[in-house]
């Protein structure tokens, strides 16, 4: 039986069996390559996806479990936004494997929060791995992005 879902704001049906990890149907059936697989087991962030606006490790979830759900991978969100820019302007950005989750796990945390405290932003992306960054630099990206999201 086919799950239909929405991605990224288009309707999509996959025929993949139920037990299928979202993760594999996102990168291998869909062809959405910012939904990156790191340790497959839910301790890295980086296949991390917003389902019906919520934060959740893709490799953890079901595609059974899909049914109807709205899905946002890194590719839905606006390139022009101001968490982009900031990523962009602040150097948050490295070798790129955590990225799509911190930015996934950032659009949550500011569509909750219009003034996150440094401790709110740390606590968000908590379940996110960098190796490279050191994470300074993508916490003043999320705290910029912030300051700067009702300049639009």
């Amino acid at each position: 039986m086919p799950t239909t879902m929405r991605i990224n704001g288009k309707k999509y049906q996959s025929t993949a069996a139920p037990g299928s990890r979202l993760l594999d149907v996102l990168r291998n059936d869909i062809a959405l390559k910012g939904v990156k697989e790191g340790c497959g087991e839910g301790e890295c962030g980086a296949c991390a996806v917003l389902v019906n606006g919520k934060l959740v490790n893709s490799c953890l979830i079901p595609l059974g479990q899909m049914e109807q759900a709205d899905i946002t991978t890194v590719e839905g969100l606006p390139a022009d936004s101001p968490l982009a820019r900031a990523f962009a302007e602040c150097g948050a950005t490295q070798c790129g494997i955590c990225t799509p989750g911190m930015m996934l796990a950032a659009t949550a945390l500011l569509a909750e929060h219009d003034a996150p405290t440094l401790e709110d932003i740390r606590w968000a992306l908590s379940g996110n791995l960098c190796r490279c960054t050191g994470y300074g630099r993508i916490y003043a990206a999320v705290a910029q992005a912030a300051r700067g999201a009702g300049d639009e």
